[in-house]
């Protein structure tokens, strides 16, 4: 405590010129550090690491204003005046920085995801605990304390410190490389490759590169002997080989997915009995979305070793089928013109190949004739597209007095024990 106490007291002797000074030298800075981050971030989009949706959310606006609290801080501690206001105001942004960083980027790597958010939080609550820490005094003797706690690992002891440290370092080296990854996704892979599959499979691969640079700078960094990952790969290697075939076959196959092309991101298939839209293709797992809104989460060894049906791979038109019985005596034209009308008349079925009425069969009740129109964006919905275009041609069918008819059973009795035909015919009668 003896830091923040001295700190205190410098704060109780210090004159309000110069107190004056330091908060009208950081409130510049915040005033500078906004005002540039709100001009270059005008046109900027809303998931960028930079500017984030709001000038202050990005990492542009803390980072702007670190440095120039430092440089005042520096300048004012060069000219022999007492700095108390602007080495807070330097923490601050320090810690707000930190916060942004693993924030944003998170954010736009992971964007829905869960343990995204808690590790956000988590790193928030560690740098504003870290910032007013150093703020009172407390940060060094802290520090030191963990230091002196050392833990066993066989022969070799570190410290809480090391571990903190390190752990530390690669959490901002592994955040900087997913960084990095994300931006050469957005900036380079999405205008040089146009195939959506093409474009995961090198991004998955930079990712993957990239995070692997980053973890070995990381462990390095904090002291760890990269020969020692030699062991580790070997008994990697043997749990592959064992208890994580399945796994491994399933990230190996995703990859495959993705460099075949025999299946992509935005082909409708049918899997067993599921039939949707791809939507995505993991490192382990196809997502495939139905009409209806659900969605199936297929393993890549599933569909490298089964069957599946590529309803995309040929053609983009998808054939949707409705039937209708009508009248005996009802003009075969007229119904079929009725029956392609109401097809034609929805935006979303196709002109050509325009919609046909056949008729296909002749029933008990009457004729039966069945509509084939085709869609591009089956994913959008089959069914109510199609009680779309059943009403339509209900009405149509109604205001033609086209007859539709009912399924009608005639019953006849051919013998019944005597006393119960007239009883029989009585109860029919009622």
């Amino acid at each position: 405590m003896t830091d923040w106490n001295g700190f205190v007291e410098r704060l109780s002797r210090a004159d309000a010129r110069s107190l004056s000074l330091e908060v009208a030298l950081l409130l510049a800075a915040v005033a500078l550090a906004w005002a540039v981050a709100r001009w270059f971030g005008r046109d900027q989009p809303r998931d960028s690491v930079w500017f984030g949706v709001r000038t202050i959310d990005g990492l542009l606006f803390p980072l702007l204003a670190l440095l120039l609290a430092d440089l005042s801080r520096r300048g004012l501690a060069g000219l022999g005046h007492p700095v108390l206001v602007l080495r807070v105001g330097v923490s601050v942004f320090l810690a707000l920085a930190v916060i942004r960083l693993f924030a944003r980027v998170l954010h736009a790597v992971f964007p829905a995801s869960t343990l995204a958010r808690l590790i956000e939080r988590t790193v928030s609550w560690l740098a504003w605990i870290a910032a007013v820490l150093w703020i009172v005094g407390l940060l060094p003797p802290v520090l030191a304390e963990l230091d002196e706690i050392t833990l066993g690992f066989g022969k070799t002891s570190v410290s809480v410190r090391t571990i903190f440290e390190g752990t530390l370092s690669a959490a901002v080296v592994l955040t900087i490389a997913l960084w990095i990854a994300a931006t050469i996704e957005k900036r380079v892979l999405r205008e040089a490759v146009a195939d959506l599959s093409m474009r995961k499979v090198a991004s998955n691969a930079v990712r993957a590169f990239l995070l692997l640079i980053g973890l070995l700078f990381a462990l390095s960094a904090v002291g760890v002997d990269l020969t020692a990952l030699s062991v580790l790969g070997g008994a990697l290697g043997v749990g592959l080989g064992f208890g994580l075939q399945k796994l491994a076959a399933n990230y190996v196959s995703g990859f495959v997915i993705l460099l075949e092309r025999s299946i992509r991101i935005g082909d409708n298939v049918k899997v067993d009995t599921f039939e949707g839209r791809i939507t995505d293709i993991k490192t382990r797992y196809t997502l495939i979305r139905a009409g209806n809104g659900r969605e199936a989460i297929v393993p890549n060894e599933s569909i490298i070793t089964g069957r599946v049906e590529n309803l995309s791979l040929a053609d983009q038109k998808f054939n949707i089928t409705t039937s209708i019985v009508v009248g005996g005596g009802s003009d075969v034209a007229q119904v079929q013109a009725i029956l392609t009308g109401a097809a034609r008349a929805q935006p979303r079925v196709l002109a050509e190949p325009a919609p046909v009425a056949y008729l296909t069969g002749f029933v008990a009740d009457g004729l039966e004739f069945t509509l084939h129109f085709w869609v591009r964006d089956p994913e959008k919905g089959r069914d109510n597209l199609r009680s779309a275009i059943n009403i339509a041609l209900l009405e149509g069918l109604r205001a033609a007095r086209i007859d539709i008819p009912y399924p009608q059973r005639v019953v006849r009795i051919e013998s019944m024990p005597d006393g119960r035909l007239s009883g029989a015919v009585d109860e029919a009668r009622l």
